[in-house]
């Protein structure tokens, strides 16, 4: 029987643990680390995720999607803001794909509450095979040649396992630094607003500004109307944000935004983060298996972050299960998922990197160029069917 230290239950831990529990039957014995106690109100935390429909699928598979919480995506409008000679944009739309939706937005809570109490359930029913190891930290992890052991503070024993799958996430600026690291010397800051059109429910906004991408994600209506997550991104020695007041702040985020965009109304307090790359070059360090934000924290301007994570935590179990059934070495397993994932991966790292530096650049043609490629891809069908697919399902 494999043993397996899931360390983080995230987003991507837990639904790594699930997808073991679900499809590798009792080939398998998973330990879920969270240095959180269980009793922690996780359902009240309001950060905004944004999933493609690939994840989407994933987590109703898993029955952990709660759609009453979420607000689908109909629609992506990505423009280039004046002043450029050429104003591109393109709009990508679900109906065009001839599919419901493109994907999906909703709170951190919303997200994680189901996918843990769900965890939970199945843990329940199998207590000889998943553990369920709430506040334990894993404080190191050391390999051997046939597995891994790990120091959870717990007692005077490290204990052994033959994977353990790292699935810690946090913010850039709270992580160690890995193989590649980059401080871009942005800001994020996030928020909500409210929108005054209840025609623009189920669709997003993007906006390529001077100083970064400005984004608006459909957030689901509240008890006060229409509303939509603010994800603003600036340069760091040009970010004034926290000095202005929340109506400076609508005022400036107003001009920016498209006409599409309609008329914001109100915007709630905003929390500002530090903005990186930081990604291993491999997921693979000998039987320790990093996924998500633990393998690679993204600039948010493509929004791809937690579905990178999902598809890795997939793939894991996917070549696990072929393992089981075929006998193949565990060693070669994790060596192809390594690999297997890279064409996933590295075009999308190389492509947010490319726009998160591309804001940096105070090149005279840079907006125009932009403005072109938007037009352009506007017009080309289909390569925008393939961008939009990539986006949604991942490569």
């Amino acid at each position: 029987m494999l043993k397996l230290a899931v360390i983080g239950a995230g987003p991507a831990g837990l639904a790594l643990a699930l997808l073991a529990a679900e499809r590798l039957a009792a080939s398998t014995e998973i330990h879920l680390f969270d240095t959180r106690p269980l009793d922690r109100n996780i359902g009240a935390d309001a950060r905004t995720l944004a999933l493609n429909l690939g994840s989407v699928r994933l987590l109703q598979r898993l029955r952990a999607w709660q759609p009453e919480s979420a607000q689908a995506i109909q629609a992506v409008h990505v423009s280039q803001a004046p002043p450029a000679p050429v104003a591109g944009e393109v709009w990508i739309r679900a109906a065009d794909q001839g599919l419901p939706q493109l994907g999906a937005v909703l709170p951190y809570g919303a997200l994680v509450a189901p996918l843990q109490q769900r965890w939970l359930d199945v843990a329940a029913q199998r207590p000889q095979q998943l553990f369920t190891r709430f506040g334990t930290a894993v404080h190191a992890i050391r390999s051997r040649a046939d597995g891994v052991d790990l120091d959870s503070g717990e007692g005077p024993l490290v204990e052994s396992f033959d994977l353990a799958v790292v699935a810690e996430g946090g913010v850039f600026a709270e992580q160690d630094r890995k193989r590649i690291s980059s401080n871009y010397k942005q800001n994020a800051w996030v928020g909500s607003v409210r929108l005054a059109n209840p025609g623009l429910q189920g669709q997003a906004f993007e906006r390529f500004t001077r100083n970064g991408p400005l984004a608006l994600l459909p957030l689901p209506d509240d008890a006060q109307g229409h509303r939509a997550a603010l994800v603003w991104c600036l340069p760091q020695v040009e970010d004034d944000i926290a000095a202005l007041t929340d109506a400076q702040r609508l005022v400036v985020i107003q001009q920016q935004l498209p006409a599409a965009a309609g008329w914001l109304t109100g915007i709630s307090p905003l929390k500002c983060f530090p903005l990186g790359l930081n990604a291993e070059t491999r997921l693979l360090q000998g039987r320790t298996l990093r996924i998500g934000n633990a393998a690679q924290t993204l600039h948010p301007v493509a929004g791809q972050g937690l579905n990178l994570g999902l598809r890795d935590a997939q793939a894991l179990v996917d070549a696990l299960r072929d393992m089981a059934e075929t006998g193949t070495d565990l060693d070669a397993t994790l060596a192809r998922v390594d690999w297997q994932r890279a064409p996933d991966r590295w075009p999308m790292i190389a492509a947010t990197d490319f726009l998160a530096r591309s804001f940096a650049w105070r090149l005279p043609g840079l907006p125009a160029l932009r403005g072109l490629a938007l037009a352009g891809l506007e017009r080309a069908g289909p390569l925008k069917t393939a961008l939009a697919r990539r986006m949604m399902f991942g490569g």
